[in-house]
């Protein structure tokens, strides 16, 4: 099989490109070969590869950004996954794509399944709800993963940004009243892997059964407070926390108060996912 993977040098497609290797002949393409704001060169790239399955991680990311550029963040998370989702039907083939705990507002202190309400409070949250909608709407044989508070030892994200600070600075203010589950882009891809080596010992028959959506990130809960002592704790870095609110950190998109995602229906079905805490320690090793 042929396997499309977009977005290569992003810290999930980074991680996908080792991860998927022994499933399939793997074309793995940054944003210099397949632009996803380019939506015409998205239908000529898969239509030149011709996948049995595209594997699509890239995405508009920088949520605050997003506010002051809704058009552009719409047409990277909602209208190219539309167009693959079209392309992958008229070719007999299937799409995973991933999304985020961004589509829930946060307002409910439960952890959030797969059938409960959606409802983003950002741009962000809003054009990757859109994008799921347009995979369903297409009728192709898909898995989305949502995932939550993604970070990895490469690209730009949070456990990056505070080894940078927590080295530079002798105190940090970190919010404190946000509630996630940090997930490693490499737990991402291997669980991704080892559903599509059930997937392809099932053949399309599999498919049908389980296409659909599915929670994925590490178990457990935490703060981004929480969070950055466990960072600091693992690098061996002196440096003092203060924890503040959301109030006390304006930025331009709001963020949910509390996004923890269930993930009991993929460890059901699939595989076990590491707690928050084991994969950040085997992350900084």
């Amino acid at each position: 099989m042929k396997i499309l993977l977009t977005g290569s040098s992003g810290q999930v497609g980074y991680e996908l490109e080792r991860s998927l290797q022994g499933l399939g002949e793997v074309v793995a393409l940054d944003r210099s070969r397949m632009d996803l704001a380019d939506l015409d060169q998205v239908r000529a790239v898969i239509r030149a590869v011709q996948p049995g399955l595209i594997v699509n991680p890239a995405a508009y990311t920088a949520v605050d950004k997003a506010e002051s550029e809704p058009e552009l963040a719409f047409r990277i998370n909602a209208e190219a996954p539309g167009v693959m989702a079209e392309e992958a039907k008229k070719l007999g083939a299937a799409l995973v794509h991933y999304s985020t705990d961004y589509v829930f507002p946060g307002d409910d202190p439960a952890p959030r399944v797969e059938h409960d309400a959606t409802g983003p409070i950002n741009v962000y949250g809003a054009s990757k709800l859109a994008g799921e909608q347009a995979i369903a709407a297409a009728g192709v044989p898909h898995l989305i993963f949502r995932t939550s508070w993604v970070y990895g030892m490469r690209g730009k994200n949070f456990l990056l940004t505070m080894l940078k600070l927590a080295r530079e600075r002798d105190e940090l203010r970190i919010v404190a009243d946000q509630h996630g589950a940090p997930t490693w882009s490499r737990t991402i891809a291997d669980a991704t892997a080892l559903v599509l080596a059930q997937a392809g010992a099932g053949g399309q028959d599999w498919w049908q059964q389980h296409s659909g959506i599915y929670h994925l990130s590490s178990q457990g809960q935490t703060t981004w407070f929480e969070f950055t002592q466990a960072i600091i704790e693992q690098a061996g870095i002196d440096c003092r926390l203060q924890p503040i609110t959301s109030a006390e950190y304006p930025v331009p998109a709001r963020r949910p108060q509390y996004s923890v995602l269930s993930s009991q229906r993929l460890q059901q079905q699939f595989c076990r996912l590491p707690h928050w805490r084991d994969a950040l320690a085997l992350c900084m090793r």
